[in-house]
């Protein structure tokens, strides 16, 4: 084991089975901050908050913080995990050093959060760089565009929090809405913005939607923020189907596919559409899927308060066992729609393309197993600088699995939280995972998620 000029120390392979540490799988995700320039990137954005003779550089704590995440911590104090391993983490702050940072960043929270994400925004461009035709704005086209999906998840809150409040759900806590850029079937995906809400926060804020999507179009390499144009698809669920949203979108060229809540008269109105005019629904491996069938219903609906050239496209299928039909269902069969500005493509391919915007969940599913599960800090704007550091770790995740497994399928797989016996105080390292591929889960019949692929 040697000492570089990385701020952590370079490990080396000894057959001998003498010197071994723990974690030593870690160094995955502390290269690929390296190699993608985030730990110097992170020094140079934070720098305005390193005190003089201060020990410790911000950008390393920081980065320290998001490793801890990825290897499943769920608190500052979790940092304690690599403090117990110099040899692989090099020296690592005292809890009372990592609060002090958090509580000064978050004094400053806009100027911060601008630095951190000035960070990602360099260290993405260089991830995409190095991963070539992997990466996920390779050879992109309006017929192949990178996706954004956004989508909003329930965070609840076991103790008084700023701003945290009662939620839809009846439980109490945070609505926070996240973007994440899709890396496709062969990949998983991540994060490119995210906004911290109170739990009562509405799920279709048109504000809120475009706050967002304005910050993930500013993460993505080469794509002009103002304008991005056909090469890039968002996609939501019925939440961004709101006309101010839309409307921005349509005015910056962007293609959409959003979910679109159906009245009663655009039931009727469907009624009169022949059988002949549907067309089977195919699943995930492009085949005939049964009992369900898509129609382009645009002709059929009064769209006129609608974007120019929006396209809605309704499927309907018999539903899943013990399913309750909604009032707008029809003939005992669940209707659903999206509205698109995409003009070509056959119906079935844009309606698949819609329903793989499932994979969403999945990256919520991974991001509240690295950190998303609770906002552990008192103060608003200080779980919006941890909402920060979550992003961080779900970006060397997925920066590490697409540079590093890139034709292996440990690159669709999700981490793995386990368990330790003993208690916090005996043994940080509760609820830690390593980083290695053996750290790693598939989910059930072998596939590493659940969405359609």
């Amino acid at each position: 084991m040697s000492q570089s000029t990385s701020s952590y120390p370079t490990l080396s392979v000894d057959a001998t089975g003498t010197g071994v540490v723990s974690h030593a799988g870690a160094v995955t995700l502390l290269r690929t901050a390296e190699v993608t320039g985030l730990t110097e990137a992170l020094s140079r954005s934070l720098s305005p908050w390193r005190k003089p003779l201060a020990q410790f550089d911000p950008g390393k704590i920081v980065t320290d913080l998001a490793v801890s995440l990825a290897l499943g911590g769920d608190c500052l104090a979790d940092i304690a995990t690599l403090r117990e391993h110099s040899a692989v983490f090099g020296k690592v702050p005292s809890d009372p050093t990592v609060s002090r940072l958090i509580t000064a960043l978050a004094a400053d929270a806009p100027a911060a959060l601008t630095a951190i994400d000035t960070a990602r925004a360099s260290a993405r461009a260089a991830a995409w760089g190095h991963a070539g035709e992997h990466a996920p704005d390779h050879d992109i086209t309006a017929a192949n565009p990178i996706v954004i999906d956004l989508d909003a998840t329930l965070v609840a809150a076991h103790s008084e929090k700023e701003s945290a409040a009662p939620t839809y759900k009846r439980g109490f806590g945070f609505h926070p809405l996240l973007a994440f850029v899709d890396h496709g079937v062969g990949g998983t995906g991540e994060p490119v913005a995210a906004l911290l809400r109170p739990g009562n926060a509405g799920s279709n804020t048109a504000d809120d939607h475009i706050e967002v999507t304005r910050k993930a179009l500013a993460q993505l390499p080469n794509v002009h923020t103002a304008r991005p144009g056909k090469k890039v698809l968002v996609r939501t669920d019925g939440a961004g189907a709101s006309h101010t949203f839309m409307t921005w979108l349509h005015k910056r060229g962007v293609s959409y596919s959003i979910g679109f809540g159906l009245t009663d008269a655009m039931v009727t109105a469907l009624a009169d559409a022949p059988e002949s005019a549907w067309s089977v629904a195919v699943d995930h491996a492009e085949q005939v899927r049964d009992g369900a069938w898509v129609i382009d219903a645009t002709g059929l609906l009064d769209l006129a308060t609608w974007p120019t050239g929006i396209r809605v496209i309704i499927r309907k299928e018999r539903p899943h066992p013990g399913a309750q039909l909604r009032f707008t269902d029809s003939d005992g069969l669940r209707l659903t729609a999206f509205a698109t500005n995409t003009v070509r493509g056959q119906v079935q391919e844009l309606e698949l393309r819609h329903r793989r915007r499932a994979r969403c969940e999945d990256r919520i599913r991974t991001a509240k197993d690295t950190g998303l599960t609770n906002f552990p800090l008192h103060g608003f704007d200080q779980n919006r600088i941890w909402l920060a550091i979550v992003q961080l770790a779900l970006d060397l995740t997925a920066w590490t699995q697409m540079l590093g497994f890139a034709d292996h399928e440990a690159r669709r797989w999700e981490p793995n939280v386990f368990a330790c016996t003993s208690s916090r105080s005996q043994d940080a390292s509760r609820n830690m995972r390593a980083a290695s591929t053996s750290g790693c889960r598939r989910t059930r019949h072998g596939r590493p998620s659940s969405s359609p692929h």
